[in-house]
């Protein structure tokens, strides 16, 4: 009657386990949105290796600490792999062990771990053989789970590497406009330098497109924000943050009946609200918080960065030829706007170590840069404006 009673809890565990696996692999492979993590390893293990992970990164320097943070999320898949296959032929080993009379060859827990090896993984040495009907069942269910789970990951590696590439080929090419960390307000420069202010709207509907994919790839793919760029400086999180605050200065800050012209700002508008959508929906799934910050005790929104360097890049606007509206409005308005999205932008930075820019991320070794040689590049001209010998 015990061994009865030991051998339903072992096959009810063994189910158990098999299925929890299974619908983990299902809601992170198959399923193309966001879902809860409820029931979820992958979700819960990387948010318990990352921080450690970051931790043991910024023990080292320079190119080792990028390169080791950039290891993570391939880490991660091949984890998950592993992990996925280790949970699979553990549930289906319990099962086989409870079925253990109905199989030839099996007298041990090793042994069943063995034989359910063998089977998730198609070998079929035919060493030990299931000779009742249960337990052939469960043999040829472990089989197929080995041959649909290895399918899936494959699929789901294309789909993510396919997803990096497309994500990043419009942001290396901010690199000659923007800078590296790409700045808001050198994008601006740049364009104004070599007139091509006409070309602001296309710009921003291109990146308005990109960050619509990066949405959705992103909330789908919890692992792929994680990826890192190939390019040193560059980051997805910073690269859109540029964008939003070169948007956010031509909608508070540039006149339209300037050379800037309205189209333009009309164009920086669509791409604001689109990025503060990527945001918002970023912050809640991620986050699991609403993303719009509250306001302090004062009422005064929060830009995330001082009046002084608003003033800064004011000077810089005006010295590239803008026609600027007056200081104090244009001060409320950016910053009302900025506030929207100041937060969640030095939050995901923050959360994933991407590298600093002029107003993102950790910001205390930028505004120290040259006293104390911390991020050397942290304020660097594009490329084309340098080798023209402009300046800051």
């Amino acid at each position: 009657m015990l061994n009865i009673a030991l051998n339903v809890f072992l096959l009810v565990a063994g189910l158990i386990l098999v299925a929890v696996t299974l619908y983990d692999v299902f809601q992170g492979v198959v399923v193309p949105r966001w879902t809860g993590s409820t029931l979820r390893l992958a979700p819960f293990i990387s948010r318990l290796l990352w921080p450690r992970w970051k931790k043991f990164a910024w023990r080292l320097d320079g190119r080792r600490e990028s390169d080791f943070l950039a290891a993570f999320a391939p880490f991660m898949l091949l984890a998950l792999l592993a992990l996925w296959i280790v949970l699979l032929v553990l549930g289906f080993a319990l099962v086989l062990f409870a079925l253990r009379g109905q199989i030839k060859g099996e007298h041990s827990f090793p042994d069943a771990l063995y034989f359910s090896g063998v089977a998730f993984l198609t070998i079929g040495f035919g060493d030990v053989v299931a000779v009742g009907t249960a337990a052939r069942f469960f043999t040829l269910l472990a089989g197929t789970c080995g041959i649909v789970v290895t399918a899936l990951v494959i699929s789901l590696t294309f789909t993510l590497y396919g997803s990096f590439s497309r994500r990043e080929s419009l942001i290396l090419t901010l690199d000659a406009r923007a800078g590296s960390p790409p700045s808001g307000v050198a994008l601006l420069e740049t364009y104004a330098q070599f007139e091509l202010l006409e070309e602001l709207p296309a710009l921003f509907d291109k990146w308005e497109l990109w960050g619509a994919e990066v949405l959705d790839s992103h909330l789908a793919y919890p692992l792929l924000p994680y990826f890192r760029s190939s390019h040193n400086g560059a980051s997805w999180v910073g690269s859109l943050g540029a964008v939003l605050d070169a948007g956010t200065l031509l909608m508070t800050t540039v006149c339209s009946s300037g050379k800037c012209g309205q189209r333009p700002i009309g164009s920086a508008h669509l791409m604001y609200h689109m990025g503060c959508h990527i945001l918002e929906d970023l912050s809640v799934n991620i986050f699991k918080r609403h993303a719009r910050p509250e306001k302090d005790g004062a009422g005064e929104p929060d830009a995330g960065i001082t009046l002084q360097e608003f003033k800064q890049a004011r000077r810089r606007l005006e010295k590239a030829g803008f026609a600027l509206r007056e200081e104090e409005e244009s001060w409320q308005s950016f910053a009302q706007h900025r506030s929207v999205y100041a937060e969640q932008i030095n939050h995901l930075a923050r959360f994933y170590s991407t590298p600093p820019a002029q107003w993102i991320g950790d910001r205390s070794s930028v505004s120290f840069a040259s006293h104390h040689g911390a991020h050397p590049r942290a304020f660097r001209l594009p490329r084309i404006m340098r080798r023209r010998g402009s300046s800051t």
